[in-house]
């Protein structure tokens, strides 16, 4: 199941969240919209309890962008528990900070290939 017991309430506020993504998530999003990695990604999917920032079905797979509101102390131990109850479903995910998306693109950008299988 693609949005793995998400509540109807996660889906409106998905929708809200998509109206005004941050500057780094507009700027990844470009590079992961309509396949051009070679697979289909969604942006603000919600999964389980979660909205994440970005999610590819086919291969299980997460990428969330953090700001500097995640060097918080209790944002990183909320960000450590949501990443292991997302891996409980099999999900990996994989986390930027949103200096790398601005600063070294390509380099976020290979990171996330390194997770598609190549295809021959």
């Amino acid at each position: 199941m693609m949005h793995e017991g998400a509540k109807p309430i996660l889906f409106q506020r998905a929708q809200d969240l998509r109206k005004r993504e941050t500057e780094a998530e507009k700027i990844l999003w470009e590079k992961l919209a309509n396949k051009q990695l070679g697979v289909k990604f969604r942006r603000q999917h919600p999964l389980y309890r979660f909205i994440v920032d970005f999610y590819c079905h086919e291969l299980r797979l997460v990428v969330e962008l953090d700001g500097s509101i995640h060097d918080l102390a209790e944002q990183a131990d909320y960000d450590e528990l949501r990443t292991m109850l997302i891996n409980q479903l099999d999900i990996k995910v994989i986390r930027f900070r949103n200096d790398e998306v601005f600063d070294d693109l390509d380099k976020v950008l290979e990171t996330i290939r390194q997770h598609i299988p190549s295809r021959s």
